[in-house]
């Protein structure tokens, strides 16, 4: 299964996953570099899902009320 076949929460379970041997910190350069790498793609994926679901709820948010949505950035900082 590829990345963009993820659900949010099965790549969200990964990201932790990945974090966890990480911090345990007994893994090697190459594989340090290989999971960094799976958790870069993982963060992106998460953060389209979150961007995809932020969308569907202000035209939720726009057909009941029938007014524009105002957008608020939520982007991370």
């Amino acid at each position: 299964m590829t990345q963009k076949s993820l659900s949010f929460e099965a790549s969200f379970e990964r990201l932790e996953q990945i974090l966890e041997k990480l911090n345990a910190g007994n893994v090697g350069l190459d594989e340090t570099l290989k999971l960094y790498e799976e958790a870069s793609g993982l963060l992106n994926t998460c953060q389209e899902r979150l961007g995809e679901a932020e969308q569907k709820i202000q035209v939720l948010i726009k057909e009941r009320s029938g007014e524009t949505p105002q957008m608020e950035d939520f982007s991370p900082q």
